[in-house]
């Protein structure tokens, strides 16, 4: 028996152009599948199919969204709102106590129950590494973090580093999940180390991922030399010169955004900034939850918006969000941004945005594509 069902939800986006509201997707099942069969406005939709039954499928409906920046290695850390400073201790005393493999495997079974399949994730275990590009049911990027602060072993720390992602690479599989790198931040990894790894990246068309302008302490240690970070960094044995340019612009001056890093957060930048990302064609990933968790700022996804830069949505880790949702975390986002982010822009950041951040090709569904290629976003979401 022929059966047709009207799905419409606030926002339709079918992977191209632009969302759009009060829309619909058409789902034809005839017993042997379920396909679509039109894309339309809402009212296209029901006068076309005046017999096919309907559905308020919620806040959206999309290909699957992208959870383009996460640490699934922290899978099993407690969640627990505060200061920067004390998670990055937190974060330390987890690593030296739990196993990473079953962290991983923890979040990557969250992560594909809500439907999403394509993920960034930072690694900082082989075995997790190894994990990730057998997995059948993923794809999208595993970004291998290094973290080498100090310049005078920056040649050994460069020949570990391309040593380890050559051997990485040889376990990629088509379609799955690819091999990429991760210096940490700007301030924990060397600049002349910085800079032989976007070379490499660039040369080898590695993706890469780092963490830029998290928490405003990062602009008084890169302009001064000064506050809490800088503090905390000596803590470490790190000795840190400040340069005088804002994180963005210390990693302009390297060469760094020559290699067109997806950068992560990205919270306290200015226009300067912002321009030179948007010239670099870098992508921005945006942790709405876990900023605020750690007490980080507002992002300013107006500022990305007039510029043109790509931003997709990633979760972070579970020790700083709540879940591995990245649904979720537009949800948070909506309330968060309120008229400076409308929900089309939030849904195709999450879907295009995540895609483009991975530098993978953002899928789309028409007529004629399998129904379960159709992503219905959680009522939760609204």
């Amino acid at each position: 028996m022929l059966e047709r069902t009207i799905l419409h939800a606030e926002v339709v986006y079918d992977g191209l152009g632009t969302p759009r509201e009060d829309a619909a997707v058409v789902v034809q099942d005839d017993g042997t599948r379920r396909q679509v069969i039109a894309v339309e406005s809402l009212a296209r939709a029901r006068e076309s199919f005046p017999d096919a039954g309907e559905r308020d499928a919620g806040f959206a409906l999309s290909p699957a969204p992208v959870n383009a920046h996460t640490h699934l290695d922290l899978s099993g850390m407690a969640f627990e709102a505060g200061g920067y400073d004390a998670f990055v201790r937190a974060v330390i005393r987890h690593r030296r106590a739990q196993a990473s493999l079953e962290a991983a495997r923890a979040g990557v079974a969250e992560i594909l129950s809500g439907g999403v399949h394509v993920i960034g994730d930072i690694v900082t275990d082989e075995a997790v590494m190894r994990y990730l590009l057998g997995h059948p049911d993923l794809s999208g990027v595993a970004y291998w973090e290094v973290i080498a602060p100090d310049p005078e072993y920056a040649e050994a720390a460069f020949e570990a580093s391309r040593r380890k992602l050559a051997a990485f690479r040889e376990l990629e599989r088509p379609g799955g999940v690819r091999v990429g790198v991760s210096p940490h931040t700007p301030h924990t990894v060397s600049g002349p180390l910085l800079a032989r790894l976007a070379r490499l990246a660039r040369g080898e068309r590695l993706p890469m991922q780092i963490h830029v302008a998290e928490t405003a302490d990062e602009r008084a240690l890169h302009g001064r030399g000064e506050g809490p970070l800088a503090a905390l960094l000596a803590e470490f044995g790190v000795t840190w010169r400040a340069s005088g340019a804002s994180p963005v612009g210390y990693l302009e001056s390297l060469g760094v955004l020559d290699a067109a890093p997806t950068l992560v957060h990205m919270v306290h930048v200015d226009d300067a900034d912002v321009r030179a990302v948007q010239r670099a064609g870098c992508a921005v990933v945006h942790c709405p939850r876990s900023n605020e968790a750690l007490g980080c700022g507002r992002f300013p996804w107006e500022l990305y918006a007039r510029f043109g830069v790509d931003v997709a949505f990633g979760t972070d880790s579970r020790g700083s969000s709540p879940s591995l949702a990245v649904t979720e975390e537009v949800a948070f986002s909506r309330r968060l941004h309120g008229g400076k982010a409308n929900p089309r822009a939030l849904v195709r950041a999450a879907v295009k945005g995540g895609y483009r951040a991975l530098g993978m090709t953002p899928p789309r569904f028409t007529r004629g594509a399998p129904a379960d290629a159709v992503f219905a976003w959680p009522v939760s979401t609204v």
